[in-house]
């Protein structure tokens, strides 16, 4: 495309800046976007009204020479400010993550399928939102897709939508049910809302009316990640009504074979085969039924579905994996293990007595109940469930619960007063969210007129022992979490019910030491409210090293919240009932970016309440067991440990009614129990024995490690690698006067002061990196892995205080006006023994015109890359040297100081013959652009009918931002070094 004076590719100067014209272009109207910036800062100028001319990007000054790292560090904050790669991952260039090598394999499976469906299963705390959402960027930003929809639950939106738009810059509409309506408001009429907002988080709330729920489905957009997947299938007609519905959403989602459709789940078994081949066939139909025994049923598979455990990828990319080297090897820093410590208390006389009143009361009702028919029978016995595990939670929780009608008792049938009470007093891992489930339930089931006054008088006495002399329980905690505090730790508590949370937060409260900052957090706020009170809390703790957190949390907070960056430790205040429950609070943790090696997690339990022991002896333990045996968590299928706890129930009832005999649990009266918990162990056994198999037979094999290093090293090649980044910002931040500390615990963190830089850095870093930080001197934290707490730097390219660093060394090297020290400058002229002839390094910056075919139509872009090339001699009779010869060059150091008028001179020289270099670096251009088109190939092998029409030029002239002469370093009293042929002094 051509306007009557301006190509696409070229350079035009409007609004005081230089611009790249981009093919949207028309005669009157020109889109351009600024010259090394984002697609998001594209903008339309009309020629006819603005002053737009050519601009010619004008050659180095010869007199404004840098020192030896000066063409480094110009190189690499030219490539931190590329927005716009030309590589076959559109996308990586402008989001805010850089992504683990073995995070890029879910995206190359995606990008090998014409329509994309995978079933993304990688254990917990390895990042599967950054692999679902780097998927999503890469697929928009090519055209495949034009909207995005991701179903969650709605304690997860605001997280996912923070995810979506911090780290890979896509902006999101929430469609909960509390925003249904002002978004309906603001539609056109006949308009859907999914038509007007092209990327929305929707949750599973909202699907549950029918008429949104058709609505979602006429208008659904063409890419749709759902979250936690596994909730969203029905594995048989027991399957909660819930999950039936979002399952019929989801096959009729599906149903349309252009849609790209992600399954994200830790957990896609469950312990049920059914559930697991219905996931599967969402993605392929063909997968419900295909034998995964067989060859091609595992070829099938392996192209749709990726499940790795942390070991799988904690080192990546060595020879272990088949590789030659471990140059490209990846060390992922998980937590190497969880330290687990069981804690038990006892009773004190009081709260004895009082259980064994209630124990007997419960018993007595159950019994009665069960001679007045079904109905009651079940009203009773989930009323006996909610007052015990009240009792044993905590005072507070027992009074609420024994003052609180029962939920089950408005049901008119037994199996209403089941679906009423089980999503309370159970731990299913089946339901979609924990909102609900902290609420203390009800134990006054109106069965029995005079049950009344029995019940409130249990809870005065649950009232009086509030308080660590009747509550041994929460003295146990002080005791323990004082011990985690003074070992550094910020633990999280974790209880069942609201009223004991907000219990034990008021004890803590000034009991953990004055620098210790105590917070709770449960249902009773919104999702957004949780994550304000945890920031809250992080505030208020301050960046004192000797501040402690501590957060007393419900199971509100247990599953899809990341909390690593805060927290280090966890303490089972309750026991759950369903041991996947106490994986998925110790997972919000023990992730990638947890800065401890191991997390500690403590279990409280009571030795002589007659339920914790069977609790954590049959369930907990033998699931700790199996992780630590496979590495992975194997569910248990709720029903299964429902048996179990019923049986403890049932015979702690029985007993309460007759005298002790060898203490509440007799060996004669745990016959049924010890085998529903030995039928438990068996089942339990199998399901890890087949998960171990599914594991080895369904690894990963879809990408050969090899085929993610070729990529991998291809994107260091034009992005920079980790190196790079952390010597780039070093250096120029000891350039620009900043003083910088390091932290001195091996991982090769940092902090700096700013605020002591030039003003124009310190403007650049205030919008990102606070003002606080900026003009007050507070250090800004530099860490070495990507996964950082709000505050601090990650020493990657995308980080925003890395990105404004590099703008502000680009452009004060661009602008020899500027203010202030410029570490980067456009020449220069070194004496070093790294070279033996004279040697020209120039850095020159390449502008590509792709041709991308799409679903959508074919897409024309404009992409940046820059190179460092280097000859020998002079450049009309340049002899020039291999790639890595030309890197070598740029880490070169001055040996001695080089005369500043002799430097002038000499680089005035090479200045005005540059020209002669231009058929040289056409010619690299066009192998860069034939090495690009492979590129787009290669990672497309699967889709021939888009590899045709893929096209990449290289636009010309090429850009030469610096010139750089390298001279032999010649020792005094030795002779001067031979010049090569055509060179001239």
């Amino acid at each position: 495309m051509t306007t009557s004076t301006y190509s696409t590719g070229s350079l035009v100067t409007a609004r005081g800046r230089d611009w790249v014209v981009l093919p949207q272009s028309a005669d009157d109207m020109l889109v351009l976007r600024p010259l090394g910036g984002a697609d998001d800062d594209i903008a339309a100028v009309f020629p006819a009204f603005e002053d737009v001319k050519h601009a010619e990007f004008e050659a180095p000054v010869p007199s404004d020479l840098g020192d030896a790292q000066a063409a480094g560090l110009l190189r690499s904050a030219l490539r931190i400010g590329f927005r716009a790669g030309a590589g076959p991952f559109r996308s990586l260039a402008g989001i805010a993550v850089e992504p683990r090598a073995y995070q890029l394999v879910p995206l190359l499976m995606a990008l090998r399928q014409k329509t994309v469906r995978l079933l993304i299963s990688d254990d917990v705390g390895i990042g599967k939102t950054v692999e679902a959402g780097l998927i999503a960027s890469e697929l928009l930003a090519q055209g495949e897709a034009s909207g995005l929809a991701v179903l969650c639950s709605p304690a997860l939106a605001e997280q996912w939508q923070e995810e979506l738009r911090g780290k890979f810059g896509i902006d999101a509409e929430l469609v909960l049910a509390s925003t249904v309506s002002r978004l309906e408001r603001g539609l056109d009429l006949g308009q859907s809302l999914f038509d007007k907002y092209p990327n929305v988080i929707v949750s599973t709330d909202f699907i549950k009316s029918t008429r949104h729920r058709d609505d979602f489905v006429r208008h659904c957009p063409d890419l749709v990640i759902v979250d936690e997947a596994h909730t969203c299938v029905a594995a048989d007609e027991n399957t909660s009504t819930l999950n039936q519905l979002r399952y019929e959403l989801l096959k009729r989602v599906a149903a349309d074979e252009n849609r790209h459709l992600l399954l994200v789940t830790a957990t896609p078994h469950s312990g049920k085969e059914s559930a697991f081949r219905n996931l599967l066939a969402l993605v392929k139909p063909e997968l419900a039924h295909a034998s995964l025994d067989s060859r091609a049923g595992r070829e099938l598979l392996a192209q749709h579905f990726v499940q790795r455990k942390r070991a799988d990828v904690r080192e990546y990319l060595t020879k272990e994996d088949g590789l030659s080297d471990d140059r490209l090897a990846e060390k992922t820093a998980f937590p190497s293990d969880r330290f687990f410590k069981d804690e038990t208390y006892k009773l004190s006389p009081e709260y004895r007595a009082l259980l064994d009143d209630a124990i007997a009361y419960a018993g007595e009702r159950v019994e009665a109940a069960g001679a007045q028919g079904k109905r009651e029978a079940r009203i009773a016995w989930w009323s006996a469930i909610a007052l015990l595990r009240s009792l044993v939670s905590s005072p507070r929780a027992a009074a609420q619960t024994l003052r609180t009608r029962s939920a089950a008792a408005a049901a008119t049938t037994a199996a209403e007063a089941d679906k009423l009470s089980a999503h309370v007093t159970q731990d299913s891992t089946e339901n979609d969210t924990m909102e609900g489930q902290d609420v203390a339930p009800g134990a006054e089931t109106g069965l029995v007129s005079e049950a009344g006054a029995r019940l409130a008088e249990l809870a005065d006495r649950a009232k009086a022992l509030e308080g660590p002399t009747g509550d041994l329980k929460l003295k146990a905690l002080l005791r323990h979490l004082k011990a985690l505090v003074a070992d550094g730790y910020n633990p999280i508590v974790f209880c069942r019910y609201i009223p004991t949370a907000d219990y034990v937060a008021a004890h803590l409260e000034g009991k953990l030491g004055k620098k210790t900052v105590v917070k709770s957090v449960t249902g009773t706020l919104s999702p957004q409210q949780r994550l304000g009170r945890i920031e809250e809390l992080a505030t208020e703790a301050g960046d004192d090293p000797a501040a402690r957190r501590v957060l007393i949390a419900t199971d509100c907070l247990s599953e899809g919240v990341n909390l690593q960056h805060y927290f280090d430790a966890v303490v089972h205040y309750d026991l759950a009932w369903n041991p996947t429950r106490h994986d998925q609070r110790e997972g919000r943790v023990d992730r990638y970016g947890q800065k401890r090696d191991e997390v500690r997690v403590i279990t409280l339990y009571g030795n002589d309440n007659g339920i914790d022991g069977k609790v954590l002896e049959v369930l907990i333990k033998k699931h700790r067991q199996i992780r630590k045996d496979l590495g992975i968590s194997v569910s248990v299928p709720d029903e299964m440990s429902s048996g179990v706890t019923d049986a403890i129930v049932e015979w702690l009832l029985m007993r309460g009614q007759q005298p002790e005999q060898e203490g509440l649990f007799g060996l004669d009266a745990l016959e049924t129990l010890d085998t529903k918990a030995a039928q438990l162990e068996a089942d339990w056994n199998s399901a890890a024995e087949r998960e171990t198999t599914s594991r080895s037979k369904f690894a990963q094999r879809a990408i050969h490690p090899e085929e993610v290093a070729r990529e991998v090293a291809a994107i260091r090649d034009t992005l920079g690698d980790a190196g790079e980044i952390h010597s780039f910002v070093r250096h120029s931040l000891h350039a620009l006067g900043a003083v910088q500390r390091e932290v001195n615990d091996g991982t090769g963190d940092f902090t700096s002061d700013v605020s002591g830089t030039p003003a124009g850095l310190r403007d650049a870093l205030a919008s990102v990196a606070g003002g606080e930080a900026v003009e007050r001197g507070r250090p800004i934290p530099f860490r070495t892995t990507s996964a950082v707490a709000r505050g601090e730097a990650a020493l990657v390219r995308t980080d925003p205080v890395v990105g404004a660093l590099a703008g502000h060394v680009l452009n004060t090297a661009l602008d020899t006006e500027a203010d202030g020290s410029r570490p980067a400058r456009r020449c220069g002229v070194i004496t070093t023994t790294a070279v033996a002839v004279r040697t020209t390094l120039l850095l020159v910056r390449y502008r590509f015109h792709l041709t991308l075919p799409s679903r959508s139509g074919e897409k024309q872009l404009v992409a940046e890359d820059a190179r460092l090339v280097a000859f020998e001699g002079a450049p009309r009779n340049a002899l020039w040297l291999p790639q890595q010869t030309a890197l070598d060059v740029a880490r070169a150091e001055a040996a001695e100081n080089t005369d500043p008028h002799f430097g002038e001179r000499t680089m005035t020289r090479i200045l005005t013959q540059l020209d002669a270099t231009k058929p040289h670096l056409e010619e690299y251009g066009e192998e860069l652009a034939a090495e690009l088109l492979d590129a787009h190939r290669r990672v497309r092998t699967a889709s021939g009918e888009i590899i045709r029409g893929l096209r990449v030029s290289v636009q010309k002239p090429a850009d030469i931002l610096g010139a750089y002469v390298y001279l032999p370093y010649a020792p005094a009293g030795t002779t001067e070094p031979a010049m090569t042929t055509g060179e001239t002094a």
